[in-house]
């Protein structure tokens, strides 16, 4: 079994596009898991080892996490590629709640953008200890000390350089490590054979300044450190290391490492700084509660004697069946092994445990805490905690945001049906940011997501590994009905037909609830003097009701409406429970015009958030859309805009959001109320229910 204090579990995230999948190719190929480096586009068509998914080769971005482990000088390193889109910000969320350490891979142009800024609350969210590593040096206009002034600016961080660069862009040659004081150079086809040297002369000076800043910095953290500052002596280099290990434990201070994956320097230095800094899993702090106990707080301890805690954080549907990615947060677990489900108590055997590299599996026969593994065969849902039946504790579960978008979803071919029930359900499995419900009004399957490319993934997923196509198409916004005046009415039902007849008789009114009511309809009943038969009062009641489900403007359901019955007349052998029915129904049809009935749309409560110089855009945007602008604040060269806007014009939002604020643009949305909709709008609706009715009847 290997030794704890040397297992690392790290994860790698960052905004999209800042080279964080090129970056485990290459860790991958220094700890010599592959023997050769495929780039994210390369022209050999094979694409990342990481990135093994068609789609994710395809469009060149990273879709799923991944995960992988590799060995480097002793230590054992579990690594997660997760993907920088905002849309699979959920991948993110999984990968954090069970990793100890992070690497924040930021672009030496680019510098801290708008996922930087998600990923970074999600690892303050989860306690998670990070190095930030900014790559791309050899790119025009590379810079890594404003990168480090923008974690300080843009996201609070303490942040300072631990190596610096030598040249940069074009003339980016090496890297200078200023705990040890060494120039570091990358030679070979791929920059496998290290070279330390002093450091050139023309860099010495600079390299000095910001070693003073950084013994500056750790004296906070280490009082040698400081005491050796304040004498002006030099700090030894173990010491430094010591010092910089402590201050990244405690979530206050971020070390700055720099190069370039694609140009193959400075990889091998991040790996060195992964193990000397990053916590192993002993050092991290992990609950977990105690169902027996009234949800007592229990702290789990990564060792292997201990009773077995493990949490299922993600799942996939592989060639072999259902494959569960587990962390063990304490005790031991083998194959063969019984562990029970917390959730439903459900005593379950571990057929297979392996390890995962990428698609690739690495059987295993037995697994400690602080391990990531994959377990076959082990039917759960994401976010489950296993234990061995000797304890009973569950572990909290992660972060799941609101969805956001929806789109109506039917297979194209009636004989696909089955795998597309198939695919929607393992999909949801998967992904607690993958909803589907059916909306009985439209009887559409409505999907909802994050945003409008993670529900065209999932579109195209179910073309490729389930064979159907499918047809989406804009939601139906879910509009209702509803009447405006008070209007009295009388009707008399009669038809006579071979033998007894129908006849019914009813009067009263109907006029519209309050607006802030919460019934949706009421029936009073003011008749006396059995002017109607107590047995007929319920089918007037059903009638009203009956009619009331489809409204004669657009067809959408009648809200907010009172029947009052208070006189009427019956036949002694013609009267019947259905002409009482039939009388409502027909009454509401005649007299429903002259109530001014106008139709209701939902209208959502809408949060934007965006830099401040795009203020203006996006509230442009938002009045466009018949939004009203409530309120609007900024905080952190960050606007908040919060409005009402009807959900009708809300599609298509996100992408134009996107666009309009260079992707840095995030918002929520949630239902508020029904409000009429502006009269122009309901002459447009009202016209096309008539033409597709007329289409219909033909």
């Amino acid at each position: 079994m290997t030794d704890i204090t040397k297992v690392r579990n790290i994860g790698i995230s960052a905004h999209i596009d800042s080279g964080k999948t090129t970056l485990s190719e290459r860790i991958l190929f220094y700890t010599k898991k592959i023997h050769k480096i495929e780039e994210v586009k390369g022209k050999s068509g094979v694409g990342a080892t990481m990135d093994f998914m068609d789609l994710e080769r395809e469009k060149g971005i990273t879709i799923q996490s991944a995960a992988t482990y590799c060995e480097w000088k002793n230590y054992v390193i579990n690594l997660i590629d997760t993907p920088g889109h905002v849309d699979f910000t959920i991948e993110v969320e999984r990968a954090l709640r069970v990793l100890d350490g992070a690497v924040l891979v930021l672009c030496a142009v680019a510098g801290v953008q708008s996922q930087s800024i998600t990923v970074d609350r999600q690892m303050t969210r989860y306690h998670v200890p990070r190095i930030a590593f900014v790559n791309k040096m050899d790119r025009a206009g590379a810079n890594p000390i404003r990168v480090m002034e923008q974690l300080r600016d843009k996201l609070g961080h303490n942040a300072h350089m631990i190596t610096l660069p030598i040249g940069a862009e074009d003339k980016f040659r090496g890297i200078i490590d200023l705990i040890e004081m060494k120039a570091w150079y990358f030679d070979g086809d791929n920059g496998e054979n290290i070279r330390i040297e002093e450091i050139p002369a023309e860099f010495l000076e600079q390299a000095k300044e910001y070693r003073h800043n950084l013994v500056a910095a750790l004296g906070d953290f280490d009082d040698d450190v400081a005491h050796l500052y304040l004498e002006d002596k030099e700090v030894p280099a173990d010491q430094l290391q010591k010092a910089v290990r402590k201050a990244t434990l405690t979530l206050k201070f971020i070390p700055v490492v720099c190069g370039s994956a694609f140009k193959n320097k400075g990889v091998q230095l991040l790996l060195d700084a992964v193990t000397y800094y990053l916590p192993n899993p002993k050092e991290s702090i992990n609950e977990a509660h105690d169902q027996d106990k009234n949800e007592e707080k229990v702290i789990l301890e990564s060792v292997a004697e201990k009773p077995f805690v493990g949490l299922a954080f993600k799942l996939e549907d592989g060639r072999f069946g259902q494959l569960t990615y587990m962390r063990i947060y304490q005790g031991h677990v083998s194959k063969g092994d019984f562990i029970v489900n917390s959730t439903n108590q459900r005593k379950v055997k571990i057929p297979r445990l392996v390890r995962m590299h990428a698609d690739e599996m690495h059987d295993i026969t037995t697994t400690q805490a602080g391990d990531i593994v994959a377990l076959f065969g082990v039917d759960c849902a994401s976010g489950d905690t296993f234990t061995d039946g000797t304890v009973h504790y569950t572990m909290t579960s992660m972060h799941v945001p609101d969805a956001v978008i929806s789109l109506a979803v039917s297979p194209k071919d009636k004989t696909t049906s089955a795998n597309f029930s198939k695919a929607l359900n393992r999909f949801s499995r998967e992904d607690p940011t993958f909803r589907v419900h059916r909306d009985e009004e439209s009887a559409q399957t409505i999907i909802s997501g994050m945003g409008e490319l993670h529900l065209e993934i999932y579109i195209e997923r179910m073309k490729r590994e389930y064979a159907c196509e499918v047809n989406a198409g804009k939601p139906q916004v879910a509009f209702r009905e509803t009447i405006t005046q008070k209007v009295p009415f009388v009707y008399q039902h009669k038809k006579q037909t071979g033998g007894s007849g129908q006849y019914a008789k009813i009067a009263g009114y109907f006029e519209p609830l309050p607006a802030d009511s919460v019934e949706l309809y009421e029936f009073v009943d003011e008749v006396v003097g059995g002017k109607i038969p107590r047995e007929f009062i319920p089918s007037c009641d059903k009638g009203f009701q009956t009619q009331l489900k489809k409204g004669l403007l657009i067809g959408a359901p009648v809200v907010r409406f009172r029947a009052v019955v208070d006189d009427g007349a019956y036949h002694a052998v013609d009267s019947s429970d259905m002409a009482f029915q039939v009388c409502a129904q027909t009454a509401v049809r005649e007299f429903y015009q002259q109530c001014k009935p106008v139709i209701l749309e939902p209208i959502m409560r809408l949060q934007t958030q965006a830099p401040e110089e795009f203020q203006g855009s996006v509230v442009g945007q938002i009045n466009q859309r018949r939004g009203i602008i409530m309120s609007t604040a900024t905080t952190n060269k960050y606007v908040q805009v919060d409005a009402e806007v009807p959900l009708s014009e809300m599609f298509g939002y996100s992408t134009d959001l996107r666009s309009a604020t260079q992707g840095k643009g995030e918002f929520q949305m949630e239902f508020l109320k029904y409000s009429p909709v502006p009269r122009n709008v309901q002459e447009e609706l009202v016209k096309l229910y008539q033409e597709k009715r007329a289409a219909e009847n033909k």
